[in-house]
């Protein structure tokens, strides 16, 4: 993490200088997250940086003291002139993007104890900011687009609230998915309830208008099917993929995780 006696620098040269490479943390629960996970940045502002801390105290006590360290309090107009969208709590913070070796790296362990979340040609950047979160919060390897979709865009790093981070996220070809065995949902696949899904596995979700691409469906080992009611057309992306994660858990998977944890 980024030294906090110089984040507070000259911070808002240092954000011009760096707003064109950096990830952008918009609103406080995202610089939490990243701060929580390792994230370095290079620098952080609030419009009432008290307020901040205030709500660190409340909600995240464990990167108060962190915060303490990086947040630079800036005026009103200055908070809104770097960001596309204010966050009700006037709170953001630029961070360095892991490079693409160190992800491909983490999704390319020999023995993965956690699956790969794989989108295939996703078109919603809100979407992909959930699954993305839903993944943090299962403990997967990662999280792996394919297609035109940026998983680092800022409306999808908003939609994971920094928890980009606490997996890894990365944008492949399929010919570039990690080994595994490929388990692809599809409306003609197997009910999922009678399969066991290995830890190991990339666990792959068609496009929200077009369902799995041919190269997806043509390098999945087994097509798998969610329940749903007859008349039903489908689920959406993020629950789609929260239902699965959370069957693969219910059959033993991410042991570490627990029932509760901090905010």
């Amino acid at each position: 993490m980024t030294d906090p006696v110089t984040a507070g620098l000259d911070p808002l040269g240092r954000w011009r200088r760096l707003a064109g490479d950096a990830v952008l943390l918009d609103g406080f629960h995202a610089l939490k997250h990243a701060v929580r996970f390792g994230a370095e940045i290079p620098v952080a502002v609030a419009v009432d940086r008290g307020a901040a801390l205030a709500l660190a105290g409340e909600l995240a006590p464990d990167v108060r003291e962190a915060l303490d360290g990086l947040l630079t309090e800036v005026k009103e107009a200055t908070y809104a002139s770097l960001v596309p969208r204010p966050h009700p709590t006037a709170v953001a913070a630029l961070a360095v993007r892991p490079s693409r070796e160190a992800q491909l790296d983490r999704l390319g362990q020999a023995s993965r104890a956690t699956p790969v979340v794989v989108l295939d040609n996703p078109r919603n950047l809100g979407n992909a900011g959930a699954v993305i979160r839903l993944a943090a919060g299962f403990g997967a390897t990662g999280v792996v687009t394919t297609g035109t979709l940026d998983p680092w865009h800022p409306t999808v790093v908003r939609g994971g609230a920094g928890l980009h981070f606490a997996t890894a996220v990365e944008r492949l070809t399929v010919d570039e998915l990690p080994a595994g065995p490929v388990f692809a949902l599809d409306p003609e696949g197997d009910d999922i309830r009678g399969v066991e899904l290995p830890d190991d596995a990339l666990l792959a979700f068609g496009s929200e208008r077009s369902g799995l691409s041919p190269e997806l469906r043509t390098r999945a080992d087994r097509l798998l099917a969610l329940p749903m009611r007859p008349q039903v057309s489908s689920y959406n992306l993020a629950t789609s993929v929260a239902m699965t994660l959370y069957h693969w858990s219910a059959a033993g998977g991410a042991p570490h995780l627990c029932a509760a944890s901090a905010p």
